[in-house]
C-alpha cells in the first residue's frame, strides 16, 4: 500500500494580508493613543490656564475734590518814608521809593484788577495835630517813573478828591494767575495855597496802597 502525503504551498499573499491588516490596527491604536495623550494634555493645559485667570472684586469709587481759592494780595517793600521839608519848596522828595507788588489768582468772570493809592482825609493827608495840614493836593506819586501826579481824584477806596489809581490791569484768559509791580517815588509841594506859610513841625500821616478785581 502506497501512503500519498500531499504537500500544499501557501500563497505568499494570504501572509500579506493578514500582516497589513495588523499593521493597520497597529497604527490605529497609535494614533488614538496619541489622540488620548493630547487631549489629555489639552485639558491640563486649560484647566491650568483657567486657574491662574486673576478674580476681581467690584469697583469701588472715591469722589475728588480739588479747590484752588481766588485771591488777590499786595506787599510793599517798605512801610515808611520820611521828607526833609523845604518852606515853600516844590521839591520835597521821598527818602525811599516803595514797590507794591500785587499778585492775584482769580475766577473767571473777573474783568480788571485795580491798584490804587489814596488817604483817608483829603484835607488831612498829613497834619501836625494842631490845626496845621497838608492836604492830597499836595502829595505827589511817580509810578513806575511815570509823570508825578497829586492824589486828588476820588477812586475805589479812602476820601473823594484824596487819591489816584496806580495801575487797571484788564483780565484776560491768559492773565487770570499773574502779577504786577508799582515802583513808586514820592513827592511833597509846599508851593500851593497857604502851604508856603506852613508852621515848623513834624507832620505824619498815613498813605494807603489797595488792590481790587472787578466782575
Amino acid at each position: 500500500m502506497t501512503l500519498r502525503i500531499a504537500v500544499t504551498k501557501t500563497s505568499g499573499r494570504a501572509n500579506s494580508d493578514f500582516k497589513g491588516t495588523g499593521d493597520s490596527f497597529g497604527k490605529k491604536m497609535k494614533t488614538r493613543t496619541l489622540f488620548r495623550i493630547g487631549a489629555f494634555a489639552l485639558g491640563m493645559a486649560l484647566t491650568t490656564m483657567a486657574s491662574a485667570q486673576a478674580v476681581n472684586s467690584g469697583a469701588q469709587t472715591i469722589a475728588l475734590n480739588a479747590t484752588l481759592a481766588e485771591s488777590l494780595t499786595l506787599s510793599l517793600s517798605a512801610n515808611s518814608v520820611n521828607f526833609t521839608l523845604a518852606a515853600g519848596s516844590a521839591a520835597n522828595a521821598g527818602s525811599t521809593n516803595i514797590t507794591a507788588t500785587t499778585a492775584w489768582v482769580l475766577k473767571p468772570g473777573r474783568t480788571a484788577v485795580g491798584v490804587y493809592a489814596y488817604f483817608a482825609n483829603a484835607a488831612q493827608a498829613l497834619t501836625d495835630g494842631a490845626g496845621d495840614n497838608i492836604p492830597s493836593s499836595a502829595f505827589f506819586i511817580s509810578d513806575n517813573a511815570g509823570a508825578s501826579t497829586a492824589l486828588t481824584s476820588t477812586v475805589a477806596f479812602g476820601a473823594a478828591n484824596g487819591g489816584m489809581q496806580l495801575a487797571n490791569v484788564a483780565i484776560t484768559g491768559a492773565n487770570k494767575n499773574s502779577s504786577r509791580t508799582d515802583v513808586m517815588a514820592f513827592n511833597i509841594n509846599l508851593t500851593g495855597g497857604t502851604l508856603p506859610q506852613l508852621p515848623a513841625a513834624t507832620y505824619t500821616g498815613t498813605l494807603n496802597i489797595q488792590a481790587q478785581a472787578t466782575p
